[in-house]
């Protein structure tokens, strides 16, 4: 195994055969995606009491403009779903909540993008490394039985292309594969985080502004 590792890249790609290619495709759109949604979290990233702080106190003092403000000064889909809210501040609790709602379809699909990607990649990059260790495997037999057609005997070197093929393709799967699970696993994680804060923000919101409806109706 010191060999392999001693190996540089391009001869390690060439050594695993045609399907080293798929597999390094697979790896770059990993990649690609991994750090395109890493920093679209990190840009709507946001202190969510610090805002449904700032939001609340500006509704309680009817600065209802001002508590819009706040929400289109922060990228957060939080900040998004305050805002369908607000601008339907003094409307009923239903078409508060469904205000809320509509704007959620349009931003939990945006959290979700290229996550099935993701996972797609993650579960053909080890498949793809097994169909280069049975490509690999039918070569070598292809050349013993090529071999022993003309009389010649089967050396080491003979097999050692096809076998050598076979175990490189399942290393890169594998290797483009793990990484890529956990990376996802981990991003469905934020994805989920945000889903929760977005859903509790709403219901706090929904009932705040009822709450101070009511009470005003009532005075």
């Amino acid at each position: 195994m010191s060999g392999i590792w001693e190996m540089n890249a391009w001869s390690l790609i060439k050594a695993g055969g045609p399907i080293m290619a798929p597999i390094l495709l697979c790896s770059f759109l990993a990649l690609s995606i991994t750090i395109e949604k890493l920093f679209y979290f990190a840009s709507i990233k946001t202190n969510v009491n610090t805002l449904k702080r700032s939001v609340f106190d500006s509704i309680k003092n009817n600065k209802i403009t001002d508590a819009i403000q706040i929400c289109d000064s922060s990228r957060s889909p939080v900040a998004k779903i305050f805002k369908s809210g607000i601008i339907k501040f003094g409307y009923s609790r239903e078409a508060i909540k469904e205000s809320m709602e509509d704007a959620s379809l349009f931003e939990i699909p945006r959290l979700e993008s290229r996550l099935t990607a993701l996972a797609t990649i993650a579960h053909i990059s080890p498949l793809l490394g097994l169909l280069g260790t049975v490509t690999g495997m039918t070569a070598s037999f292809h050349t013993i039985q090529v071999r022993a057609a003309s009389l010649n005997p089967v050396t080491p070197g003979d097999l050692a292309g096809g076998i050598g093929e076979a175990l490189l393709t399942t290393v890169a799967g594998l290797i483009v594969a793990i990484p890529t699970f956990v990376v996802y696993n981990y991003l469905v994680n934020r994805v989920n985080h945000f889903i929760l804060d977005m859903e509790r923000g709403a219901t706090e919101l929904l009932n705040f502004m009822c709450q101070i409806t009511e009470s005003g109706s009532r005075e």
